[in-house]
């Protein structure tokens, strides 16, 4: 039960594997907190959690063929002493192989036009995911997203630019104000070669490292304290949506990983698309929404609506709180609270398709961009979206304290952009603090079990991740070649087996 990613995704693999399967799902639509608000023609995500096109899962995950990704600018845009400096990311969208070559030409890379173009990426399937690169490819495994309409503009690009024109102090077309190394002589490479190290490791190495808090952890890396607290935590902080970086360390070498192997990206149209995509691909009446689960057992399901439904196997594909209410005893994990205000205006700033981190923590907003410069379907024509990210608990007038914030960071007056929304969820992220165990138990009975982010990492790729650990072991536990179906369908629905 449960229509977010995960539920949807675990219902796909499940039918293909010949489960009659019945998704039940308390509100009005599916998609949980992958939603997305249209006002006047625009795309409002309420979380806007950032995704990495090198996420495995979204390349293998049944019913996201269809998927369009809009991958940011390479690297980031990080604002710092009143100006604003671009880091690459080593690795560009050929992955970690990428990476190592990029670092052996580093003496004599070619720096890139400016500005460099937006890409679009579509994601397709090629093959089933090993079992040891659960997380992440490894640097022998073929790449999981397959974008042949993808320039590879990465590799050759180091990890802080100069600027457009390639002289230090410039102010290129993307408005970005740039100085030669930003973080201290000899810092590029040092950390340039850290991140290739990192998108090359093994993921089963990174999570058999010792762990600690993110922040603990990252003053034992060997990089210069300002490159740490300039540029690592800033872009933690929004990968993780952690402020304080209390995450396990493991995990955030996960995100790490997914930085420096891929690029950081939009699903075209907003995060709804994905559920809704899902939904759409499975078999016509899978899918019931408006029902709410009052009770579970290993074969029985009772609802409000439709009273006790039988069944062979049920899964809780719920919100962690929501999880521990049917399954007593199930751990509920802290939350990070997030907080997006989206506002429009006529006269976008010119940081192009830039993610803009603040690394001085001189306000509410941790990052920002012009939303529509990347992903174009999120805002009507002649008009621009602006989406930024507050996280932890919001100031009182957040939305004030917030165009003040912008002001400074995009170097302009936000007096006449329009607030469009703002979107406060308390619970958006599960915390991950250590020890996190990234594969929690998804099978708590023969017959009863448990998926989403809240039992792998925080992120999309941990939840279609359980999915795909839940799904396995209900066939696994069904056993395969017999009859998988049940007596007691759902009114005007098909029959209800997990």
């Amino acid at each position: 039960m449960g229509a977010g990613v995960a539920g949807l995704s675990a219902a796909h693999r499940l039918t293909s594997a010949g489960v009659t399967t019945a998704v039940l799902e308390a509100a009005p639509c599916v998609g949980g907190r992958m939603s997305t608000e249209k006002v006047d023609g625009f795309r409002l995500d309420r979380i806007g959690q950032l995704l990495f096109t090198s996420y495995p899962q979204l390349g293998h995950s049944p019913g996201l063929d269809a998927l369009v990704l809009h991958p940011f600018a390479p690297g980031v845009l990080l604002h710092s002493d009143g100006r604003r400096h671009r880091a690459g990311a080593p690795a560009g969208a050929g992955g970690a192989r990428s990476a190592l070559d990029a670092v052996r030409a580093l003496a004599n890379a070619p720096r890139p036009p400016a500005p460099l173009p937006r890409v679009r990426a579509r994601v397709r399937a090629l093959r089933p995911v090993p079992p040891a690169s659960a997380y992440g490819a490894s640097a022998a495994a073929p790449a999981t997203v397959a974008a042949p309409d993808v320039r590879h503009v990465d590799a050759d690009v180091p990890l802080f630019d100069s600027g457009p024109s390639g002289r230090a102090g410039t102010t290129g077309a993307a408005g970005v104000t740039d100085r030669a190394q930003p973080f201290g002589i000899g810092t590029p490479l040092r950390l340039r070669a850290a991140l290739t190290r990192i998108a090359t490791t093994p993921v089963e190495r990174l999570l058999a490292r010792p762990e600690l808090p993110a922040g603990q952890a990252l003053a034992a890396r060997g990089l210069p304290a300002r490159t740490v607290d300039g540029f690592l935590r800033p872009l933690l902080a929004a990968l993780l949506c952690d402020p304080d970086l209390t995450t396990s360390s493991r995990c955030a070498d996960l995100a790490l990983r997914a930085f420096a192997s891929g690029r950081l990206c939009l699903p075209e149209g907003g995060a709804e698309v994905l559920p809704e995509l899902l939904a759409e691909a499975l078999p016509p009446g899978t899918v019931h929404t408006g029902v709410r689960v009052t009770s579970v057992a290993t074969n029985a399901v009772t609802t409000a609506e439709h009273g006790v439904i039988r069944c062979r196997a049920v899964l809780v594909a719920t919100g962690a709180r929501s999880a521990a209410e049917l399954l007593p005893g199930l751990r509920v994990p802290d939350f990070h609270p997030v907080t997006v205000v989206h506002h429009t205006t006529d006269e976008p700033p010119a940081t192009g398709g830039y993610l803009l981190l603040d690394a001085e923590r001189g306000g509410p907003v941790a990052h920002t961009a012009v939303a529509s410069r990347v992903d174009p379907s999120r805002a009507p024509a002649g008009r621009a979206l602006v989406s930024s990210t507050v996280l932890g608990e919001p100031p009182a007038d957040v939305d004030t304290a917030v165009r003040r914030h912008l002001s400074r960071l995009y170097g302009t007056s936000t007096a006449r952009w329009e607030t469009l929304a703002v979107h406060h969820t308390p619970e958006a992220v599960p915390a991950m603090r250590p020890p996190h165990d990234p594969r929690r138990p998804v099978r708590l009975l023969a017959g009863l079990y448990v998926c989403g982010d809240h039992r792998d990492t925080s992120t999309l790729q941990g939840a279609l991740h359980s999915a795909r650990r839940a799904a396995a072991a209900i066939v696994a536990d069904l056993g395969a070649g017999r009859p998988m179906h049940t007596a007691d369908p759902l009114p005007t629905a098909s029959p209800a087996a997990a």
